[in-house]
């Protein structure tokens, strides 16, 4: 049987592996959908060239997700910031997830490469709650 010490160890790294991912994953898709908008976009299908309502509307909330993004990094240099970096990442990707998902149900299947999205984002979702669950089991002790 492992000693607490290096079970906190071991959960202290596989919490900073998913931290890295979803942070990196987070602040990768909110850059480029700031500053690379009209590409990021057409990969799935959405033209968003010349409507600038459309554009406005789809940056807006890029903003939290790029704060959520630093704030799922800060877990893995601060350790006081984990749990809290666990949880936000948790409720983004499951909520991303879920969402999509509500929208397949009520407004028919997207394209391919959002499926894909929602499919990474929920899976991406789990893994971040299971990390936290365990994070908050090893760090009860």
């Amino acid at each position: 049987m492992k000693s607490t010490k290096t079970m906190n160890l071991v959960g202290l790294r596989m919490t900073r592996l998913i931290l890295v991912a979803s942070g990196l994953v987070a602040i990768s898709i909110a850059s480029a959908i700031l500053f690379a908008q009209d590409e990021f976009y057409s990969g799935y299908g959405i033209g968003i060239e010349g409507n600038v309502n459309l554009a406005n509307e789809l940056k807006a909330p890029t903003g939290a997700l790029l704060a959520a993004g630093l704030l799922m990094l800060a877990g893995v240099f601060r350790t006081e910031f984990a749990c809290t970096s666990l949880t936000t990442a948790t409720v983004i990707y499951l909520s991303y997830g879920l969402s999509r998902l509500s929208s397949m149900s009520m407004d028919g299947i997207p394209h391919d490469g959002l499926v894909g999205a929602a499919i990474f984002e929920l899976v991406m979702g789990v893994v971040c709650l299971l990390g936290l669950l365990r994070f908050r089991r090893i760090n009860a002790h």
